[in-house]
């Protein structure tokens, strides 16, 4: 197994869980902010995804790529379809990275790393926001939560 397709696995464990997150979610729910300059629930989903993408998308252009501007879903449904339209284009970004981009060093924030180390931070950053979405569920009242990551 190459080296992406390792990291493309476990990636997708973790976005996987985000999915299922979403799940649990009404429509009423995706305005919740647990303080005034937090960001909403929906926008902390958004950020997850397009933000991984970013980063993904960094490291196959070389250079630091801005996620793109989106619109504010106005739906649970709508959100699914966005996080899912950023995880295909992730997907698609991966898949296209070679073995000698893992290796280049890509600036970013400032910092110099390998491609590979800022794939990593990558799942490290979702993995991060995914843990506070764990949290804003439970304080909008969900019990069923999904497990931390889903295999497979």
């Amino acid at each position: 197994m190459s080296r992406v397709d390792s990291y493309k696995d476990g990636w997708l464990s973790h976005r996987k869980a985000l999915q299922a997150l979403i799940e649990t979610l009404e429509n009423n729910n995706l305005s919740f902010k647990p303080w005034d300059n937090a960001m909403s629930l929906s926008e902390l989903v958004l950020h997850i995804s397009s933000s991984t993408s970013m980063f993904v998308r960094t490291v196959n252009e070389g250079i630091f790529t801005p996620p793109n501007e989106g619109k504010t879903p106005e739906t649970v449904e709508e959100l699914k379809q966005m996080v899912q339209s950023d995880t295909d284009k992730t997907l698609t970004y991966l898949e296209s990275i070679t073995e000698e981009q893992l290796n280049q060093l890509v600036e970013f924030s400032g910092m110099k790393m390998t491609g590979l180390a800022m794939l990593e931070t990558a799942k490290d950053h979702e993995i991060h926001h995914k843990g506070q979405l764990f949290t804003y569920a439970r304080l909008i009242g969900v019990e069923e939560l999904p497990f931390f990551v889903i295999r497979g």
